[in-house]
């Protein structure tokens, strides 16, 4: 991994890598063993930036949520946390849903126990809550920075106006700001380029783009009259077939991939990571082969021609 220049996380001291392992599958469609046997890979290939929400995977049938952090915090008190950077989320929680000072403060309590840490070093507010004033959020996570729960806090999920009014609130009442954006970014998803991303620039706001490969859809495994992918994530990825950009990313992406003699997923991230603002990308792996095509994201550049191929076919 070609990650020893690691990145400024905005305006923090944080210096994280290209790739951001997210931690969505740990304990879900990767069991413990898996997730450690991927952990340990990543760790190894020069990896130090995990991702993971206490919400993941409440979603399972069986699963109450924590499942991700309770991984993480057994593989961290094996192997040690090293100089791992360890993120995690609270707002989706079946028992700790929603921002109130509250709940931010409890939920945080029960990251910490299953992550086994004295603190993480980025909280993020996962989804927007309406029914809590902004200004009620912002301090309990500013609160929770000077108690040493948390290093730093992000947003992940708001909309402009309410990344705004976050940062207004701080700065009215000289709280700690957010220091990075966590959202929605990909070859075939680029909305934030019109309002989101101008404003994290003008904020200095780190850029951490989720589903880099379209929920699996840039890996390529998706195609006109190819059989069924096995994955939980596949209705959602073949829908993007339906926009005729989806097929002008794909011949693109192969393109640059069979000159380059990489994969499809690499090429995808590794024209995400270069895009304006972006610090590092977030994309997860059921597998040891599903993490090294990620992996070589970091020792990919890509050059002007290639970027503008795929910049022109995702237009």
């Amino acid at each position: 991994m070609n990650d020893s220049a690691r990145r400024r996380l905005g305006t923090s001291d944080l210096r994280v890598g290209s790739l951001n392992l997210g931690g969505n599958v740990f304990g879900w469609t990767a069991d413990e063993a898996t997730s450690f046997a991927v952990l340990d890979a990543y760790r190894a290939a020069g990896g130090n930036f995990l991702d993971t929400a206490d919400s993941y995977s409440a979603w399972v049938d069986g699963h109450g949520g924590g499942e991700s952090e309770g991984v993480i915090g057994r593989w961290l008190a094996s192997r040690g946390r090293a100089d791992t950077v360890i993120a995690t989320k609270v707002g989706g929680h079946p028992e700790f849903t929603g921002l109130s000072a509250a709940n931010v403060r409890a939920a945080s309590a029960a990251s910490l126990e299953r992550l086994g840490v004295e603190a993480v070093d980025l909280y993020y507010a996962h989804f927007e809550d309406p029914h809590t004033p902004v200004e009620e959020s912002a301090e309990a996570f500013s609160s929770l920075v000077d108690e040493g729960r948390i290093r730093y806090a992000g947003l992940s999920n708001h909309s402009p106006e309410r990344v705004r009014a976050w940062l207004d609130a701080c700065d009215r009442h000289g709280w700690h700001r957010p220091v990075c954006l966590q959202l929605q970014y990909n070859l075939v998803e680029r909305g934030i380029e019109r309002d989101l991303a101008p404003l994290a620039r003008e904020e200095g706001l780190a850029l951490l783009p989720y589903f880099g490969l379209a929920r699996g859809f840039l890996t390529g495994k998706y195609r006109r009259g190819a059989a069924d992918v096995d994955s939980p994530r596949a209705a959602g990825a073949r829908v993007y077939l339906d926009d005729p950009r989806g097929e002008r990313v794909l011949a693109a992406l192969d393109r640059v991939a069979a000159e380059r003699s990489v994969r499809p997923a690499t090429v995808a991230l590794a024209w995400l990571a270069e895009r304006p603002g972006v610090t590092s990308v977030l994309s997860s792996a059921r597998d040891l082969e599903q993490l090294e095509a990620l992996v070589a994201m970091t020792d990919l550049r890509l050059g002007p021609e290639e970027t503008a191929l795929l910049n022109a076919a995702s237009a």
